[in-house]
C-alpha cells in the first residue's frame, strides 16, 4: 500500500504543472515493429495531436508507445512506464525526461492514464491493450468516469478494430451482456484525420 501511494504521489507531482493542457493517451502493442504500417500511423497520430495542441501519454515502452512519443516529440509527451522483467527498455525519445514515470503496479499506472487524459486512442494490441480499453469503457459505462472521446484506430486498410467491433455487436450486445447504445462510447476510425476529428 505504501509503495502504491508513493507511486501515485510522485506521478501527481509530475503531471501537476500540466493540468491545463489537454492530453490523449495512446494504447497499443509493444511488439509493433518500426517498419510496420501501424508504427507509421501511430507516429502520424502523435504529430497530428500536437498540431491540435494536445500532449500525448504513452506507456514509454517499445512499439506503439515509442511511435506515439516520436510523433509528438518528447517535449509534448509523457511516458507512463511499467517495470516488467521481459520489457526493460524505455523509449529513446522519453528516456531521462522529467515527464517519464515508471510504475511497479499496473493499477496505479492505469489510474494515471485514465485520470490525466481527456481523450484516448487505442491501436491494435494484445491483452494489455484489451485490458486498458475494456477498463476505460467500463468506467464510462458505469459513470465512474466522465465520458471522453475513445477512438479505436488501425493502419490504413486494417480490420483489427472492425473485427473487434463485430465481436462486441454480435456477441456482447446480441447476448445482452452490454446495451445496444454502449457502442456510442467509442468510435472505430479509418484514418488519422477521422481519429483527430
Amino acid at each position: 500500500a505504501n509503495a502504491a501511494l508513493k507511486e501515485m504521489r510522485y506521478a501527481f507531482n509530475v503531471f501537476e504543472s500540466y493540468r491545463g493542457q489537454k492530453k490523449a493517451s495512446i494504447f497499443g502493442s509493444a511488439r509493433t515493429l518500426i517498419d510496420h504500417a501501424l508504427y507509421k500511423t501511430t507516429r502520424d497520430l502523435g504529430a497530428a495531436l500536437v498540431e491540435e495542441d494536445w500532449m500525448v501519454i504513452t506507456g514509454a515502452g517499445p512499439g506503439i508507445m515509442t511511435a506515439g512519443i516520436e510523433g509528438a516529440g518528447s517535449e509534448m509527451s509523457f511516458g507512463v512506464g511499467i517495470k516488467l522483467p521481459f520489457e526493460s527498455t524505455t523509449s529513446q525519445f522519453i528516456s531521462g525526461d522529467p515527464k517519464l514515470v515508471n510504475f511497479r503496479y499496473f493499477f496505479t499506472r492505469k489510474l494515471m492514464f485514465m485520470k490525466e487524459s481527456s481523450g484516448f486512442v487505442l491501436m491494435p494490441g494484445g491483452f494489455g491493450t484489451m485490458d486498458e480499453g475494456f477498463e476505460l469503457l467500463t468506467l464510462m459505462q458505469t459513470g465512474k468516469m466522465m465520458s471522453s472521446p475513445v477512438v479505436f484506430l488501425d493502419e490504413p486498410g486494417g480490420t483489427f478494430w472492425e473485427r473487434w467491433d463485430h465481436f462486441v455487436r454480435d456477441s456482447l450486445i446480441k447476448d445482452s451482456y452490454v446495451g445496444a447504445n454502449d457502442t456510442d462510447l467509442y468510435l472505430v476510425a479509418k484514418d488519422v484525420p477521422e481519429a483527430i476529428n
